[in-house]
Order: C-alpha cells, then sequence, then structure tokens
C-alpha cells in the first residue's frame, strides 16, 4: 500500500521577523523528522510573513529573506520542507522552495498574481512559468507530487492542472489566505471540485494569526482523490498536524476513469526527483480532524485573535477601553479580556451630565464580570470649560452636535493621556454601521490605535454579545436590551439620527459590500428618502474613514484596502 505521512504546519509567523520565522520553522521541521514525515509542508510566504508590503521593496530584506531560507535549507535533514519566501532573480516572486537534506533542491514561483480586494501582489512579484513535478523515492514507493501557490489553485486551468494530467498523485497548496464571514466554505467547494476534477489528494494548508487588519484563519484541508474532506485543521489556532495520505486510492480513481487515463499520457514539463530514506519508526497516530464553527465563534475568534496578536506583536503591555455600559464598548472590553486576560485591560468611565445613573452601573457591572480593573474620571467640569471659554463665540446659539462632539474629543484626550503616561494602546469602540454613516466623532470616540469592532455591523455586535453571554454571561443583560445611545445629550437615542439598525445594516451591505445601485437599494425597502439619506451619509464620510484605526476584517469587502473611494467625488 502506497502511503505518505505529510506535516501540516500551521503557523502564526511575523511580518518582518526573518529570524524568528526561520527558528520556528526549523523547529517544526525537526518535529516532522521526528514523527516520522516525508514532507512538511509551511505556509505561503512564511519566512517574510504575509502580507510583507513595501517591505518588498527593500533590497535588503530580500537578501535577509534569502539568508533566513539558506539557514533553514542548512537546518533540514532527509525529510522534503516546503515553505514560502521571496525569491529573488531578474525580478522577485512568491515562491515556494522544495528543501531536502541541506540543500534547495527547486523553487517554484507562483503562477497567479491576485491584484483585488486586500491583495496588491502585481505590485511587488512577477508571475511564474513553470509547473514542475516531483517523484519522491520513499520506502513505500514512488509519489509523484505538484506544488502551487494560493491563487494558483483557484483557477479551473492553474498549474495545478498541468501537473495532475502529467501524473501527479498529490497536489500541495500553500497558503496565506485571510478570512472573512464565509471564506471558509468557499475554500472547502473549490478544493473539492480541484481534487475530484484532478483525481489526486489536494493538501492546503493555511496560515493563522493576526496582520494588522487582517487575520488568517489556518483551517488547512485535506481532500481526496473523490472530492471529499478526509482532514481539517482547527481555525484560528497554531498547531502542528500530521496526515497519512493513501496515494494507492488515486491510482485506483483513475483506472476507474477512462477520460483521465486518456489525458495522464501528458508528459511533465519537469521532473525533479527526490530520495528519502526510510522513516523513523514512531507509534504517533494521525491527527484529528476537528469541526467548522459557528458563525458567531468564527467572528469571536477572528476578533480575539487579531486584538491579541496586533496587541502583542507590537508590543503593547495593556489596552485602554472607554466603557460607556453600551453594547459596542462591552464587546470590545470582553474581547480584549478574553484575548489577553483581565490583568492587561483597564476600563475608563467618563461620565457627563448626561450619563444615565443605568450607564454607569452596566458599565461597573461589566467591569466586576470581567475583573478588569477601571479608572472613573468624570468630564462634567471639563465640558463646562470648554462651554465658558467659547460662549462669546457661541453666543445666542443653540445646542447642536457641536457641544456633543466637545464631549467626545474631551474623552479622546483623556484616553490619550492616559495612552501616552502609561504606553497603553486605546482600543476604540465604533462598529461597521457607525463607520458607514459617519455616526462617529473625529478625534473624539475615533481616538485610538486600533479598531476592534470596526468591520462588526450593529446587529453583529448583538449576535456576538447574546453568543459571549450564552458561554458566561459578562455583559448585563440591561445593555443588550437597552435603546442605542451616544448619552451626549438628554433623551439620546441612534435612532433620532438614523435608521433602526435592522433596517440599516441591509442597505450597509447591499451598497458598501455588493456596490448595488440606489434603484436595486430600494427594493430592500420602499422608503426612498431613507435611502437616499443613508447613501449620502456613507458618501460625505469617506473623509473620517481615511483617518479611522485599522481594525480587524471580517466582512469580505472592509473599509481600506477593500474600498477604495475619492474623498471629493460627485458621482
Amino acid at each position: 500500500m502506497k502511503t505518505l505521512r505529510v506535516g501540516l504546519a500551521q503557523i502564526n509567523t511575523t511580518v518582518g521577523a526573518l529570524k524568528a520565522n526561520a527558528e520556528k520553522i526549523k523547529e517544526h521541521i525537526t518535529r516532522a523528522y521526528e514523527a516520522g514525515c516525508h514532507i512538511v509542508v509551511f505556509p505561503e510566504l512564511a519566512i517574510t510573513g504575509y502580507p510583507p508590503e513595501d517591505l518588498l521593496l527593500k533590497p535588503q530584506f530580500i537578501e535577509d529573506n534569502l539568508a533566513a531560507l539558506r539557514d533553514v535549507a542548512d537546518h533540514t535533514p532527509d525529510i522534503v520542507a516546503i515553505v514560502g519566501f521571496v525569491d529573488r532573480t531578474r525580478d522577485i516572486h512568491n515562491a515556494a522552495a522544495v528543501i531536502h537534506n541541506g540543500k534547495v533542491v527547486d523553487l517554484y514561483h507562483k503562477n497567479f498574481l491576485p491584484n483585488y480586494g486586500v491583495f496588491d501582489e502585481r505590485r511587488y512579484f512577477a508571475e511564474g512559468r513553470r509547473a514542475p513535478l516531483y517523484k519522491l523515492h520513499t520506502e513505500k514507493g514512488e509519489v509523484l507530487f505538484g506544488i502551487n501557490i494560493c491563487e494558483d489553485i483557484w483557477f479551473p486551468e492553474g498549474p495545478h492542472r498541468k501537473q495532475a494530467l502529467s501524473g501527479a498523485e498529490l497536489l500541495i497548496n500553500i497558503n496565506s489566505s485571510p478570512y472573512h464571514r464565509g471564506k471558509y466554505q468557499e475554500r472547502e467547494r473549490m478544493l473539492c471540485t480541484r481534487a475530484f476534477d484532478s483525481h489526486a489528494v489536494l493538501v492546503y494548508l493555511n496560515s493563522v494569526g493576526g496582520q494588522d487588519e487582517l487575520v488568517f484563519d489556518g483551517a488547512s484541508m485535506v481532500v481526496s482523490e473523490k472530492g471529499s474532506l478526509v482532514f481539517r485543521a482547527e481555525q484560528f489556532k497554531e498547531s502542528f498536524y500530521v496526515v497519512d495520505l493513501d496515494l494507492e486510492a488515486v491510482f485506483m480513481q483513475r483506472l476507474h476513469d477512462p477520460k483521465t487515463r486518456v489525458f495522464l499520457t501528458e508528459p511533465p514539463e519537469e521532473l525533479i526527483e527526490i530520495y528519502l530514506g526510510p522513516r523513523k519508526d514512531t507509534d504517533l497516530e494521525p491527527s484529528a480532524s476537528a469541526e467548522v464553527l459557528e458563525e458567531e465563534e468564527e467572528i469571536y475568534s477572528a476578533l480575539l485573535l487579531g486584538t491579541r496578536d496586533y496587541v502583542q506583536k507590537n508590543g503593547f503591555s495593556h489596552v485602554l477601553v472607554g466603557l460607556s455600559g453600551g453594547i459596542d464598548s462591552s464587546l470590545v472590553a470582553t474581547i480584549a479580556t478574553d484575548a489577553l486576560g483581565p490583568e492587561r485591560v483597564v476600563g475608563v468611565l467618563m461620565p457627563s451630565e448626561f450619563t444615565s445613573k443605568e450607564s454607569i452601573e452596566d458599565a461597573e457591572a461589566l467591569a466586576r464580570a470581567l475583573s478588569i480593573k477601571t479608572y472613573t474620571i468624570p468630564i462634567t467640569e471639563i465640558f463646562h470649560a470648554y462651554l465658558n471659554t467659547l460662549k462669546v463665540v457661541f453666543k445666542d446659539l443653540p445646542f447642536d452636535v457641536t457641544e456633543e462632539n466637545i464631549q467626545a474629543r474631551i474623552r479622546g484626550n483623556i484616553l490619550m493621556a492616559l495612552s501616552n503616561k502609561f504606553g497603553y494602546l486605546v482600543l476604540t469602540t465604533g462598529n461597521k454601521s457607525e463607520m458607514s454613516v459617519g455616526y462617529a466623532t473625529l478625534y473624539g470616540d475615533m481616538a485610538g490605535g486600533f479598531a476592534v469592532i470596526k468591520d462588526v455591523p450593529k446587529t453583529m455586535v448583538y449576535k456576538l454579545a447574546r453568543w459571549r453571554n450564552q458561554r458566561a454571561p459578562v455583559i448585563p443583560e440591561r445593555v443588550l436590551k437597552k435603546p442605542p445611545s451616544a448619552e451626549l445629550r438628554p433623551n439620546q437615542k441612534d435612532t433620532d439620527s438614523l435608521p433602526p439598525y435592522e433596517a440599516l445594516d441591509p442597505i450597509l451591505q447591499a451598497y458598501i459590500e455588493e456596490d448595488k445601485s440606489f434603484e436595486e437599494i430600494l427594493e430592500l425597502t420602499c422608503d426612498r428618502a431613507c435611502v437616499e439619506k443613508v447613501l449620502k451619509m456613507i458618501d460625505r464620510s469617506e473623509y473620517k474613514r481615511r483617518q479611522a484605526p485599522p481594525g480587524i476584517k471580517i466582512t469580505e469587502r472592509a473599509f481600506g484596502k477593500d474600498r477604495r473611494f475619492p474623498i471629493t467625488n460627485h458621482y
């Protein structure tokens, strides 16, 4: 029986940490070798971290990445390691190194370079042209396999097709594929189709971890030659997995499919042979397959990982969260506590004359439930000092959004003062619904270093809070039930300025994520005036979004690289 043991190194790398990434790769190569693996697979650009962005324009960065790869190769024993890195020829390439016994046996260059959404690979890389085949000689027989990188597998006629038609029994696809809601299901459907069409086993290895606004969700997979999922790694978790592949089944599947047998006469473009000695004896059992997370747990896990990695990779010891007693700040504080531990989270209550007693009670109850430290810094006196300073200029003018924004900016100043004094990171608490329509104050509640729920619609904020409370109730029930309010004037409610979020969020999704026209959006609601108002608010708020801190992407189209609109825009 022809079997192959493959190690899946679903690792969390850090962009630019070349030596640390190389050390982690070396540790996992050793681990795979001790586990009796024939091949160990690492993510796309594992040496550099993904995406390196304009670091790729620095020649020294390219050279240092190549030095790190050589270090990894020197460490590699009698095992095949497939490692993502940046190769340099007359240009630079998103590449995979095939390493064996201290040597780089071959280099594969990514053929298809994504240049949409969050991807800018054509800005940096040149396309590859090769689709080589590798013949691996093992104690259990010969195995033909091919390698490709991320986007290559999304094209039906990508390099995997040529490799399969040249006889590849195993296709290995390395990735740094970022998460958004529903992305896992898209990947699984596509990979099952590719494996079935190729009649080959497909190993899909993804990275895991947070990098600025992106979260990589792991969920590496193995799909059989029949197009069925046989192994799934955990989502949002760094780990090492061992899978045993039955490649005899590939031969049987192809025997029973005359169409495939006709096409398999195509000779390989290149054939590179690798000889492995016997594997180490081990009693290690293959890894168990994981279940897919439900939507709320999946999104919450993405927010946890993105927050934890942003804080830790950027060297912050603590985070600050302004606690208003509302749903958004309650959820952000809870995510921060779950991600970092209560000892690293500080809540700041900043009540004004418009803050209700219930809101203060709810903020204090949340802090007790989370066991986080708090400061209470009233802003009423500071607010009236502003009003007194401006009274001559504002004489006879009514109280309006100006005075509301002054309060928000006072709070932003206090949070930033604490940040400066103690070196803590301020987490802002605005959600996607608010960011979309500009229902936020520049240099006020938008002031901070990281926006945890920036891409989470308000309706999803409530779902996540309820899901989290089902695990252990920490957010007061009253917070989930009371109408949302900024509490910047007497008896204020969000619905004074906005449609109910249940009506608003579908409009936002249609316009921002789906690029639907005004007339198409009208089909969602018969309220023409409401749609006109919302779309105008979105377009006029682009300048605010440009000044917002980075935040975690969880939808298919987030603000930032995903959606690049002009500020000056008459369309």
